[in-house]
């Protein structure tokens, strides 16, 4: 927000007083489209406008009702083209009138509109001409919620002013305001209470308003407009008028918000049709199960018996996962569902670290019940700050984005949580209750018995080779970067976003150049999913908040691209969201949200690799790995970072840097250094066990040992990341590719560079103190 919001109050002008004004603005509207019309018919080539029928004045009344009954129960504009051009005003918003008597109504609500009208009406009512008509201190001013279930009809309201820049009481003078039920049938009312200034005032404001309104209005919407049945003394006010409970509570918010005394400014709005919202559920869940069914059968096939026990686990942990989410009301979207299943895919791991070591027991000869409980005992250590450094990552994610990527983080947090719990406790109650049924617990078969587990593999002796292996990508990269750069998207520049669907395939090309005789400079257009389906990004106009300013932009995609659809299309069929072609969804971004989340970008990861390192440092005692772990994460970031640039243009789906890109940067870090932090802990715990053997022995013995651990971590995350890339659809495909990408080098960074950079810096580090022995 660029400020905070302002609750006013404000007399009005009852509707009996402005309905003949509007009558004369409907009229005068009229001459104007009618001499606009005869100069278009004299300077145009094109076939003239139909001439408006001449209706006599005693019939206009009758003709009025008519049309008001007619158009009883639609939407927007009347199909009778003759009545539309006579009533060019009220053929789009509805006078508060008797459609039987044609007599206004009462109170200050002067007429209704649908949403989509309200930008042509205040057009009309803002032409000079018309605000003649007027008095100098009238307001019109549109109501904030619709008053229909559809939520399509809006009221608009007259507000009077007095010449005044101030209200005559604004809601600084409020104490307090609360719902409170009016009667047993579960009607609601607003009760508020004021201070001293504000019950003087407001006594008698009340008093010279008896049986007239006075409107709420807050950032020049009106709340609620309650008619004055007396004057109020004692500050205590209820306002009535048929609310619901949750109206109530709504109008009660607005009260207890009105010593904030900046005006509100939205600066980024989104919106999604049901079709693409339909659509992405649809492949987020067909990805979901299978991604699961996956991991299930992968556990079983390589652990056996204690695959099933770990099955069991993660079914539980879905269920806590989605009970924890319920609870907190969590909104469940397309980034939450990839929180999701790839919260799934490193849920296994835990189990993974356990049964590896219960493996490891087991060859020492160990019997089931002791190598179960040293098994567990061991892994311990690992998994809980192998985990800690995710959620240091997911708190980071929380703290810094924004939306679908708080979203993503509170997922992961919470997956993490869960996951931690139903592998630590739950699988170790379920092996429990089987041995003491003495069941004969597997961990392995033919397939998978020896695997991994006689590697010997000199890590640091090639760990040279394999630095120039990482410079040569990221210097690729580097170049790259400087002669191509990146292809931002809106998040991080600010503009409007919209998803087009036509009815046949189009090409990318020909819709662009269309699109350049609207807005002067060519839109960025690329494909978006299927062939008739493209994404169009616009930075025109970006400057301007104004609503007539999107109705001004949709008009000109549809006016660029209607050779394209049927000529019978409308504009508002065009630009409805619930339709099968047109605009499917639609976001904008200010500039200034575009330079707030460059900064929280840049702060997130600056953050999460200094938390990273500095729990490393402690938790192992010694700074030197949490500076090979750090060196990693910088590899892993650029090498991701460098794909995006090096194959944006390229790859069939969108490679944009936006907030998802963020997330996926960090978690990225998050399981990188997960990876990393598992091998620390062994060697740490080497170390300890043979004090004697070379730091090399114990590096390259901690690496070779957690191969087989760091396999099946990698490819439960990598088949889960690829079920989603296949079935996810366009939304997620550059996500899942910056995390797929990722997982593969995190997992090598692990192993072929946190820890021999790590070895490097404390053997320079012993060389460095040697010379000064010397000395």
């Amino acid at each position: 927000l660029q400020g905070t919001a302002s609750l006013e109050f404000w007399e009005t002008y009852e509707n009996t007083e402005i309905y003949p004004l509007l009558e004369l603005a409907n009229a005068k509207i009229k001459e104007i489209k009618d001499a606009e019309s005869k100069q278009n018919e004299t300077t145009s080539t094109t076939t003239p406008v139909a001439q408006n029928k001449e209706v006599k004045s005693d019939e206009k009344g009758e003709e009025l009702v008519k049309m008001l009954k007619e158009k009883e129960g639609k939407d927007s504009t009347l199909a009778n083209k003759d009545v539309a051009n006579n009533y060019p005003l009220f053929s789009i918003l509805n006078p508060s009138i008797d459609p039987r008597s044609g007599q206004p109504f009462g109170y200050s609500m002067v007429g209704r509109a649908h949403y989509k009208d309200t930008a042509t009406i205040n057009r009309y009512l803002n032409l000079p001409q018309i605000k003649a008509l007027f008095p100098r201190d009238l307001r019109l001013i549109w109501g904030v919620k619709a008053d229909d279930k559809a939520e399509s009809i809006y009221s608009l309201y007259a507000i009077k002013t007095y010449n005044k820049v101030k209200p005559p009481l604004d809601g600084g003078v409020i104490t307090s305001a609360r719902d409170e039920i009016a009667d047993q049938k579960g009607g609601a009312e607003v009760s508020m209470s004021m201070n001293a200034e504000g019950t003087r005032i407001w006594a008698r404001l009340t008093a010279d308003n008896v049986d007239r309104c006075i409107a709420i209005v807050m950032d020049n919407y009106v709340y609620s407009a309650p008619k004055v049945n007396g004057e109020i003394k004692g500050g205590r006010s209820s306002i009535t008028g048929g609310f619901s409970i949750t109206e109530a509570k709504d109008l009660a918010n607005v009260l207890k918000s009105g010593k904030l005394p900046a005006p509100a400014k939205i600066i980024q709005e989104e919106v999604v049709g049901p079709s693409l919202g339909k659509e992405s559920i649809n492949m987020g869940m067909i990805s979901f199960i299978i991604a699961f069914m996956v991991v299930l059968l992968y556990m079983v096939v390589f652990y056996n018996h204690a695959g099933w026990v770990a099955n069991v686990a993660l079914v539980a942990n879905l269920f806590f996962l989605f009970g924890v989410l319920s609870s907190l009301g969590a909104v469940l979207t397309l980034p939450g569902i990839a929180g999701i299943v790839l919260t799934m895919g490193m849920a296994v791991d835990a189990n993974v670290i356990i049964f590896e070591r219960i493996k490891e027991e087991m060859r020492a000869g160990k019997g089931g019940r002791l190598a179960l409980t040293d098994g567990f005992k061991h892994a311990l250590s690992a998994i809980i700050d192998g985990n800690v450094t995710t959620i240091i990552t997911g708190i980071v994610l929380f703290v810094f984005g924004s939306g679908p990527i708080q979203g993503f983080a509170t997922t992961l947090i919470i997956g993490i949580l869960t996951s931690l719990f139903s592998a630590i406790l739950i699988s170790r109650l379920i092996f429990e209750w089987m041995l003491s049924r003495g069941v004969d617990i597997r961990f392995d078969n033919k397939f998978s018995r020896n695997f991994l587990t006689n590697v010997n593999i000199d890590f640091i002796g090639i760990r040279k080779k394999l630095y120039v292996v990482s410079i040569a990508i990221i210097s690729i990269g580097i170049i790259s970067l400087v002669y191509k750069g990146l292809n931002y998207g809106i998040d991080f520049t600010g503009g409007r976003t919209y998803i087009v669907r036509f009815d046949k395939d189009v090409k990318v090309a020909e819709v662009r150049q269309s699109l350049v005789k609207e807005f002067g400079d060519a839109p960025e257009v690329k494909t978006f999913g299927a062939a008739n389906q493209v994404k169009i990004t616009t930075k025109f106009m970006i400057d301007k908040n104004e609503a007539s300013v999107d109705s001004l932009i949709e008009n000109k995609i549809f006016t660029g691209l209607k050779n394209y659809y049927p000529q019978s299309l409308t504009f508002n069929e065009f630009s409805t969201s619930n339709q099968n072609t047109g605009i499917l969804s639609s976001q904008k971004v200010g500039p200034t949200i575009a330079e707030d989340i460059k900064l929280g970008a840049v702060l997130s990861l600056v953050f999460a690799l200094l938390s990273i390192f500095i729990y490393i440092a402690i938790r192992f005692k010694n700074w030197q790995w949490g500076m090979g772990g750090v060196i990693s994460l910088f590899h892993d970031s650029l090498i991701v970072i460098s794909m995006y640039s090096i194959f944006y243009g390229i790859l069939p789906f969108n490679l944009e840097v936006d907030q998802a890109f963020i997330a996926a940067i960090l978690t990225i870090i998050g399981y990188s250094i997960n990876d990393s932090v598992i091998i620390f802990d062994r060697i740490r715990e080497y170390r300890t066990l043979h004090p004697k053997w070379e730091l090399k022995d114990s590096i390259n013995g901690a690496i070779n040992h957690t191969l087989s651990r760091t396999f099946n971590t990698s490819m439960t995350t990598i088949v889960v990341l690829v079920v989603i890339f296949i079935f996810g659809g366009d939304v997620l495909r550059g996500f899942i590719f910056a995390l797929l990408v990722g997982i593969g080098v995190g997992t090598y960074s692990s192993v072929f560079n946190a820890t021999p950079v790590a070895y490097d810096v404390i053997k320079w580090r012993e060389r460095k103190n040697a010379q000064k022995a010397v000395k």
